[in-house]
């Protein structure tokens, strides 16, 4: 007599709750995608956040070298000056050479008198010369030096080359790792979508067309009544055969899902906003959280996985009629069944 009385106050059929829970399916579905955006975004950023240490890193090390090039450089300026000092010596001592040797030789014929003054200029060549061997010796230190500061500036280069090619590298992979992480995240909603899809169509199809049961965007939506006495927990006879229903529907469809889609069936109780009455119960939050466990624990009884189950409670807070009449109270007073991603 209760489902009749039902279809009478269905007679009147009103389509505004039917687009209120479109629309509230529409917002919690983007609610959702704008979670899991987050979420992405979330590893990416502390992915991202890493990789700008390391470059941090890597830029302070280039500061040092380059530093360290600014010193050599500095210190080629200088060796080169010192040779600049040292050619400039050794012109002078070559001229010095030069003119000493021109006195030798004109005063080569000047008899007995000139051969102290003689021995004397060939030690002063000699002096000279061994000056001048020393200043060559020097010069080649200096070249060498320079030489090996050369190298050392080249292998700098190539190390900051090869810095700059590694970082340009990570952040190509950075981003093509964000290309493929969004293409799997979207390609796992459209996976678990279709199995949503056909989980509710074989309900539909053994439920029939039910005023108290139908299919309200992603969700399946039991009036209470199905389920519990008015202000009770405790399922009765009939509502455990639907339960039946849902868990051999929820059984097949688990063996197709595949295991890498971390899926599960969220039971949301639902109550009106009149205050419940009775000492069982403190409040309409105890009462819809008690309902949704009671049709979870029978899942599990009939074999669902208990990770693949979650039993949340809203209270009157989440209706889906605003109005105060006990039409609206009755459409309020609900339990809803999601297949999600967890």
């Amino acid at each position: 007599m209760a489902l009749a009385r039902s279809r009478r106050s269905e007679s009147g059929f009103n389509y505004w709750p039917g687009f209120v829970d479109a629309l509230s399916t529409l917002v919690l579905s983007v609610v959702f995608l704008l979670s899991v955006f987050l979420v992405v975004q979330f590893f990416l950023s502390q992915q991202i956040t890493g990789k700008d240490k390391a470059l941090e890193e890597l830029n302070a090390k280039i500061a040092q070298l380059n530093d360290l090039l600014s010193l050599e450089k500095l210190g080629t300026l200088n060796l080169d000056d010192q040779v600049a000092q040292l050619k400039a010596g050794l012109a002078t001592a070559e001229s010095e050479r030069d003119r000493v040797k021109g006195l030798y030789e004109g005063l080569a014929n000047a008899g007995s008198d000139a051969a102290g003054r003689n021995s004397e200029l060939s030690k002063a060549l000699e002096s000279e010369k061994g000056v001048t061997s020393r200043a060559l010796a020097q010069i080649e230190v200096l070249n060498q030096q320079i030489s090996a500061l050369r190298r050392q500036l080249a292998a700098l280069e190539e190390a900051l080359d090869a810095s700059e090619k590694r970082d340009k590298e990570s952040q190509s992979r950075i981003a093509d790792l964000g290309s493929r992480l969004n293409v799997a995240l979207a390609q796992r909603v459209q996976e678990l979508s279709r199995y949503r899809s056909e989980f509710f169509g074989r309900l539909r199809a053994i439920l029939g067309n039910r005023p108290d049961i139908r299919i309200v965007g992603d969700r399946f939506v039991f009036q209470s009544e199905v389920f519990f006495d008015t202000g009770q927990a405790v399922l009765l006879p009939e509502g455990i055969a639907e339960l039946d229903t849902v868990a051999n529907a929820l059984l097949e469809i688990d063996k197709k899902i595949p295991a890498e889609i971390a899926w599960v069936l969220r039971v949301d109780g639902h109550t009106d906003v009149r205050p419940v009455s009775g000492l069982t119960f403190k409040s309409n939050w105890e009462l819809s959280s008690a309902r949704a466990i009671s049709v979870v624990q029978y899942l599990i009884s009939r074999g669902i996985p208990a990770q693949r189950l979650v039993a949340a409670g809203f209270a009157e807070f989440q209706p889906l009629d605003t109005g105060n009449t006990e039409d609206a109270y009755r459409r309020n007073r609900r339990i809803e069944l999601k297949l999600t991603e967890r």
